[in-house]
């Protein structure tokens, strides 16, 4: 504690208050040795990594609340203790679980400055915690509201930079499978939203807002079910608006990459229609 900054110790003094309030937030009342029945019910023991060990088992059996007063009373008892850092960590781990995102995530962020060589810090945890925790608080559909990927998207895209950053500061981590797959579904929502916007703009007679909404599509979400009939709808774009080449190209590329597919077959009808490519003009010979 001696050698702290006086930022660090005050931000320390922030976690702590953050911690009771987590406590009092996600748990009712309880006595101070804690009750032994019902849910959320404690039994407190005069050592720290008792107390911590039970903690973990609260948060084992998602009860958010009574993992978080063994962590807040670790924190408020043992304070110098290993596991006083520990239960602060745990403690964000609580606020997730009981879907406090918000909170959890101002909490691993809190963590992280706090104890920036800690382990959890260090393999990128308290990170993937904080992006997952935007991921939570993604919109989903209800079938009395427009679809999500007829919404804005601003909160998928935040979730989307938090989990390319978590993946490129921590190439080792071995949390990184976990954001992958999280970084895959969020693609797919903004895939989703550009192809629903395309669509919008093509069945309106606007082929070239079309065109920039694939092109956009394609290059920043690759692979995410959508790469064919994109291909096959750039190309008719790029065809209304007098762009044959550019248009032979796609569907070219459409041919080659998914042969079989229903859309390379009618590429192939469609480049045969188009009118025939133009020479490329020889390069004229340097004046002697």
């Amino acid at each position: 504690m001696a050698n702290l900054g006086t930022s660090q110790m005050i931000l320390l003094r922030r976690s702590r208050t953050a911690a009771l309030a987590l406590a009092l937030a996600i748990a009712p009342a309880v006595g101070a040795c804690g009750g032994k029945n019902g849910p959320s019910a404690v039994d407190y023991s005069v050592s720290a990594q008792k107390n911590y060990d039970r903690g973990l088992r609260q948060l084992d059996q998602h009860d958010w609340a009574a993992a978080a007063k063994y962590f807040a009373f670790i924190r408020s008892r043992f304070p110098y203790s290993k596991f006083a850092v520990l239960a602060e960590l745990r403690l964000a781990d609580a606020q997730f679980g009981a879907e406090q995102y918000i909170q959890a995530v101002d909490s691993y962020r809190l963590f992280s400055r706090l104890h920036p060589t800690h382990e959890m810090v260090a393999n990128g945890y308290a990170s993937l915690r904080v992006a997952e925790a935007y991921y939570k608080q993604l919109p989903g559909d209800m079938w009395i509201l427009p679809p999500s990927y007829e919404k804005d998207q601003t909160s998928i895209e935040e979730a989307e930079d938090e989990l390319r950053s978590f993946l490129d500061k921590f190439p080792d981590s071995p949390f990184r499978k976990r954001g992958q797959e999280l970084v895959l579904r969020v693609s797919k929502r903004l895939a989703e939203h550009e192809w629903y916007v395309a669509r919008y703009y093509w069945d309106r007679g606007k082929p070239t807002a079309t065109v920039l909404r694939l092109r956009r599509l394609l290059e920043r979400y690759p692979d995410t079910g959508y790469d064919v009939p994109a291909l096959w709808l750039l190309g008719r774009a790029y065809a209304k608006t007098d762009l044959p080449d550019r248009a032979r190209e796609t569907w070219s590329q459409l041919i080659a990459r998914f042969p079989k597919s229903k859309q390379a077959d009618d590429a192939k009808t469609a480049i045969a229609r188009l009118p025939a490519a133009k020479p490329t003009a020889a390069p004229t010979p340097p004046t002697p």
